[in-house]
């Protein structure tokens, strides 16, 4: 769990976008946040307090005094490790340059201690104002954090900017600026992913079926430990949620190789892309028609890219390969391990159902020198993270 003990504020202001704020919530707790909620009292013309305190498992506050008892707003603004207010009305923004105390979601603004990261929701116009720019620019000053708005439909009919960030961006941002480990902290990673395409014509190419799905996985895992994270990608149709992590796009073999050799510096290499063996031994440099095609097409070897790391291992330096398999798997992984002078190899095979080339799910077994170590059948992602704590606990 990403938030797993971690106290987060969420502030929700009088603005249409506060349904999101359901979604959000969902997010943060199904990640082991414990959320309190804050509701300005325009906000529950927008979205109901039961419905938030049911989600988040604790009571809404929206009042200064409520059944009698007061609302501690100086102990809840010290109690979080992050404030989080989504949507920010104009009104909030404005009260917030200000410093205006007039309900008590600013007043565990005004108290809190916690960095603060706010998501403004409002109409295009109003956006634009310049007056609210002041705020803005006031609100930025003072130390808080800024989700930019998006553009698209709004609330009034017209399309244009001021809609606030999507729940899911909303969220990515906060692990990113705020919840990253430390375990790799000042750890430079490389990270291969994905097929590559070897050209026969500029139409025509030998390729794989591999989706990069498990290397966008573990690139994700490791910058989520603290970690400097390279990948390197063949052609994949993989999105990177998180934009601290630098991506390195290329399509054949020998770009892969040249790549990884600018980068080959790293503390750790994690080699899960699926390079081509092979490559056409000349790609014609026009289309190809059929009435010109041999039946045949002359080949040569790639440049083996794992191979020359391994010779080329660092002292201190850890390598790691995947296999993929089809018949006597773990011999094969075994032979592989110790021919390319790795520290580690994930055998996965294409016989286990549910495993392999564009899935979801994996199924790995880790071969090192102390021997086997397997994973049943889970999700790609949570693979990556159980991978990424594994070379953690064993190597750094």
């Amino acid at each position: 769990m990403l938030l797993k003990n971690k106290k987060i504020i969420l502030g929700i202001t009088g603005s249409i976008a506060a349904y999101k704020s359901i979604l959000l919530l969902r997010l943060l707790v199904k990640e082991g946040a414990e959320v309190k909620v804050v509701m300005t009292t325009a906000a529950k013309d927008f979205i109901s307090p039961l419905v938030l305190s049911v989600l988040s498992g604790n009571k809404v506050i929206t009042e200064f005094t409520e059944d009698n008892e007061w609302n501690n707003h100086v102990a809840l603004g010290r109690w979080a490790d992050l404030f989080l207010i989504a949507p920010l009305s104009c009104n909030t923004l404005a009260k917030m340059a200000a410093g205006i105390c007039d309900n008590i979601l600013m007043a565990v603004y005004l108290s809190a201690t916690c960095p603060i990261l706010v998501a403004p929701a409002m109409d295009e116009d109003m956006w634009h104002h310049p007056a609210t720019k002041r705020n803005i620019n006031t609100i930025i000053e003072n130390g808080n954090s800024i989700i930019d708005v998006v553009a698209g439909e709004l609330a009034s009919g017209l399309t244009g900017e001021g809609r606030m960030a999507e729940p899911e961006m909303i969220f990515t941002h906060l692990i990113e600026k705020y919840f990253r480990g430390e375990a790799l902290l000042g750890k430079k990673i490389m990270v291969t992913a994905g097929p590559t395409y070897e050209p026969i014509d500029p139409v025509r190419y030998i390729g794989n079926r591999s989706s990069g799905k498990m290397g966008y996985a573990l690139a994700e895992a490791f910058y989520l430990q603290g970690a400097e994270v390279i990948l390197i990608s063949g052609p994949s149709k993989e999105k990177l949620s998180y934009s601290g992590i630098r991506l390195i796009k290329v399509e054949t073999a020998k770009q892969m190789y040249d790549e990884c050799i600018i980068e080959q510096d790293a503390s750790i290499i994690v080699m899960s892309a699926a390079v081509a063996d092979f490559r056409p031994k000349n790609a014609a440099a026009q289309k190809l028609k059929k009435s010109d095609m041999d039946v045949s097409i002359n080949l040569e070897k790639t440049t083996d890219i794992l191979g020359y790391l391994g010779d080329h291992k660092k002292t201190g330096q850890v390598l790691v390969g995947f296999a993929l398999e089809t018949e006597n798997e773990k011999e094969n992984a075994g032979k592989k391990l110790m021919n390319k002078n790795l520290d580690c190899i994930f055998l996965n095979s294409l016989q286990d159902e549910g495993a392999g080339f564009d899935k979801d799910t994996n199924r790995l077994t880790m071969l090192d020198k102390d021997g086997l170590t397997e994973w049943p059948l889970e999700t790609k992602k949570s693979l990556a993270g159980k991978i990424v704590v594994k070379l953690i606990q064993k190597y750094c």
